[in-house]
């Protein structure tokens, strides 16, 4: 049995949200509105992202950090931003090419991830500045299209929309470097 902790909590709790955040764009828009069905779905999905950072901090500060949390973690992550794209893609707030790319990317470097642990080569693709600024930029594109109103006289779908072509530009930018990095030792596993 694995021990239980608040930060792993926290991740289960993230991973809990999911399906809530995606039933809420499914209820029938005369329930609560669109407005206010944008409002609690983009500050579900920033509490979600503030979970994120918290159960790592706390993780780490309290000294909590399980090799099941290490895995989970990032699992609850690309879950919750996979939903939240997928609901924005049905709204036609984002491209269906920038969906694919985030998407596919997460898919491919996850798996690079696994394979080179199996391999005992997991330091070879660690997280890099590269994914922390493309991670940025899509949790902050994200909300503001689930939001899409304006905040403080901002268009938050146009800034939305500039900021999730920047994580989709990081994002395959991202995706070369860590398959570069990984390149030497896929080449002598073969």
């Amino acid at each position: 049995m694995k021990k239980w902790n608040i930060p792993l909590a926290l991740t289960w709790m993230r991973i809990g949200m999911i399906p809530l955040v995606v039933a809420l764009y499914y209820l029938p828009t005369d329930w609560m509105g669109i407005h206010n069905r944008d409002t609690i779905g983009a500050i579900a999905f920033i509490f979600a992202a503030l979970t994120d950072w918290l159960d790592g901090w706390l993780a780490r500060r309290w000294n909590q950090t399980t090799s099941f949390g290490a895995f989970l973690d990032p699992v609850a992550d690309k879950l919750m931003v996979c939903a939240a794209l997928l609901i924005l893609l049905d709204l036609n707030r984002v491209d269906s090419f920038i969906v694919l790319i985030i998407i596919g990317r997460e898919i491919t470097i996850t798996a690079l991830r696994e394979w080179m642990a199996t391999i005992g080569a997991r330091g070879s693709v660690a997280v890099h500045w590269l994914g922390k600024f493309k991670t940025a930029a899509q949790m902050t594109a994200i909300p503001l299209l689930m939001f899409a109103q304006p905040i403080f006289e901002i268009d938050s779908l146009v800034l939305g929309e500039i900021l999730i072509y920047v994580a989709a530009v990081l994002t395959i930018w991202s995706m070369c470097y860590y398959l570069y990095k990984a390149w030497p030792i896929i080449k002598h596993q073969e």
